[in-house]
């Protein structure tokens, strides 16, 4: 009888075995593509972490944040390949953000690689006030692969690289030099304090998000199992958009919600392109391209957004306020040098065609000035002196200084 229970439970033991074989190379494998020795494996403070992570992550919240970011996740492992930067780096971005492109933190940094205003910029990232390219799934990947790359040729090491991203490369090169060593089971030591104890933890906290990331058997096991396949899915294509372009005229054109759109397109701080650029980048799903290509011809500006009519006592401020748009805005879609308006110039405004707004009146009133006579104000005004008579009951052409006169034009 018991050697008839071994005979059945013999395949479930060799399955276990190599089920945990598997999974252990699978983690050699990775420690050692962040240059990290396989002894690793048993630190004690990573592994609390990791079981503490993978009660916490199997509770949904790991693998919600994988799906949320499914579809770009294969461009950031494309972009990592392209600079020969480990594919689990992938999790530096995931402990980073979350995989959330409009991630910002107390210190300012944003984005999926949450970078500082300064180093964005340092590495190629627009930031002004119509994009914010720390958000930009690309080219902030890109960026962050940059940096990455420097900070490996700097350091000699992946893991290294990970650490000085966090806590930046001076303070490390300040912390080997006072450990008189580059290792990573020095450079962890809690008593000696070489590295901030945020990086201590941020070391570990990505590989243990690693690991917990291949974990294979949960996946093929819950309702999550279609992340296994996401190298091969779904995937999102650059496409160019004509200045000033609206995001909303490309949504019916390719038959994407504008929700959808905007997720993947967090850069942009307004539902439009910059109109400084003749032609800028913004992504849409791939399955969509074709559809772009046959169906987008770019239009002039004038017919998407709202045109207004400069009028007396008109200024930027006013119009600004007026449609919910900075002045500064404004300015740049009309190329306008200084902020002097005149009576009739037309003016293209970027707004959001859902917002209502109330008809501009026609209906003035001038202050008289010193100088002034019905002649003049009529001819400024292109009102007949009759008409401003009439509107203001004056029987005669005489007017003072102050007087606060009607116009309807």
């Amino acid at each position: 009888m018991n050697r008839y229970f071994l005979l059945l439970l013999f395949p479930l033991l060799l399955s276990a075995n190599l089920t945990f074989a598997v999974n252990h190379n699978k983690e050699v494998a990775l420690l050692e593509s962040f240059d990290i020795d396989p002894s690793f494996i048993y630190d004690p403070v990573m592994n609390k972490m990791r079981n503490k992570k993978t009660a916490i992550y199997k509770n949904k919240h790991f693998f919600k944040a994988m799906d949320k970011a499914y579809i770009f996740i294969p461009a950031i492992k494309r972009i990592l390949a392209e600079n020969d930067i480990p594919a689990e780096f992938l999790y530096l971005a995931m402990a980073e953000s979350n995989f959330s492109t409009r991630a910002y933190s107390k210190k300012r940094a944003s984005g999926l690689w949450q970078f500082m205003p300064r180093t964005g910029k340092q590495y190629g990232l627009k930031i002004d006030k119509y994009v914010d390219e720390r958000r930009d799934l690309v080219k902030s990947t890109e960026a962050a692969a940059k940096y990455l790359s420097h900070l490996h040729k700097r350091f000699g090491k992946w893991y290294l690289a990970a650490i000085a991203y966090n806590c930046g490369g001076g303070r490390l090169s300040k912390a080997i030099k006072k450990a008189k060593s580059d290792e990573l089971s020095v450079l962890l030591n809690s008593k000696k304090r070489y590295i901030p104890s945020e990086s201590r933890f941020y070391i570990r906290k990505i590989i243990a998000l690693a690991m917990v990331g291949q974990d294979e058997q949960y996946l093929m096991n819950s309702e999550y199992e279609h992340l296994l396949n996401r190298a091969n899915a779904y995937s999102i294509s650059t496409v160019q958009l004509s200045s000033g372009e609206s995001l909303r005229r490309v949504s019916k054109i390719v038959g994407i919600p504008l929700k959808e759109l905007k997720k993947l397109n967090r850069h942009l701080k307004y539902d439009f392109v910059p109109p400084y650029e003749k032609a800028y980048d913004i992504y849409i799903p791939y399955v969509k391209l074709n559809e772009f290509k046959r169906n987008y011809r770019p239009e002039p500006i004038r017919n998407i957004y709202k045109i207004h009519v400069v009028r007396s006592g008109d200024n930027l401020s006013k119009i600004g306020k007026k449609y919910g748009v900075s002045y500064r805005v404004i300015m740049d879609f009309n190329k306008l040098k200084h902020s002097r308006l005149r009576l009739k110039q037309k003016l293209v405004i970027p707004i959001d065609s859902r917002k209502k707004f109330k008809t501009i009146s026609t209906r003035h009133y001038y202050m008289v000035k010193r100088g002034d006579t019905l002649e003049s104000i009529s001819k400024a005004h292109k009102v007949s002196v009759t008409n401003l008579k009439l509107q203001n009951h004056l029987k005669s052409s005489l007017i003072k200084i102050g007087d606060r006169l009607k116009i309807n034009e």
